[in-house]
């Protein structure tokens, strides 16, 4: 019993240790979310920034895809938002964002006309001087976001003459949505689950 307790510790082990770090790594990444909307809809995006070095974020830049029409945002205290040209931009006007911690930022775009995928360009400067870009395929070390927009728009996801109410929109896209990182714990959870059972069973044959 004992070989056989070592022999799936030797198995299962780095599996666990592989998922948690992917998790963790993944959960660094950052984002825009939701990852499905509709065409054409008014929708209300959230942009997360976490900070994976010991040095403070102190400037987000965010380049709308082709077809996206940004159309506000939501104030951030200790941040000011600049906007040229399809780049917008939050920077610190404090401490910015630490080590350990993470940032959201709420706007609202127009999605394209047509059906697709957009893909979120970000470019996250630290205190240090140092730029993570933001900008490669899925699988890289530093991944875009990318938002699948579907051929038809989801309901309450337009918005009509003059009302731009930022409380509105798809938000029923966002709950839909399941993250990766979601999966990954699960997985992770499950295998913790099964070396308990496992050290459990060898105490009692002991």
């Amino acid at each position: 019993m004992k070989n056989l307790y070592r022999k799936l510790m030797t198995l299962i082990a780095p599996s666990v240790a592989l998922v948690l770090l992917f998790a963790a790594v993944a959960s660094a990444h950052v984002t825009v979310s939701p990852s499905q909307s509709g065409v054409g809809a008014w929708e209300t995006y959230t942009l997360k920034v976490p900070v994976e070095k010991d040095s403070p974020t102190v400037q987000i830049d965010l380049r709308m895809p082709a077809g996206v029409e940004f159309k506000q945002y939501e104030a951030t205290p200790g941040w000011k938002v600049t906007i040229d040209g399809n780049k917008v931009s939050w920077i610190a006007t404090g401490d910015g964002i630490q080590s350990g911690q993470f940032q959201r930022f709420t706007f609202t775009a127009k999605n394209p006309d047509q059906a697709g995928k957009v893909v979120w360009d970000a470019y996250q400067h630290y205190a240090d001087g140092s730029l993570v870009q933001w900008s490669g395929e899925e699988g890289s070390e530093s991944p875009h976001s990318i938002t699948e927009i579907s051929g038809t728009a989801a309901a309450g996801g337009h918005s009509h003459g003059m009302d731009m109410d930022m409380g509105e929109g798809t938000d029923t896209a966002t709950s839909s949505s399941t993250s990766p990182v979601g999966y990954i714990a699960l997985i992770a959870s499950i295998l913790a689950l099964i070396l308990a059972v496992i050290g459990l069973f060898r105490r009692r044959q002991a």
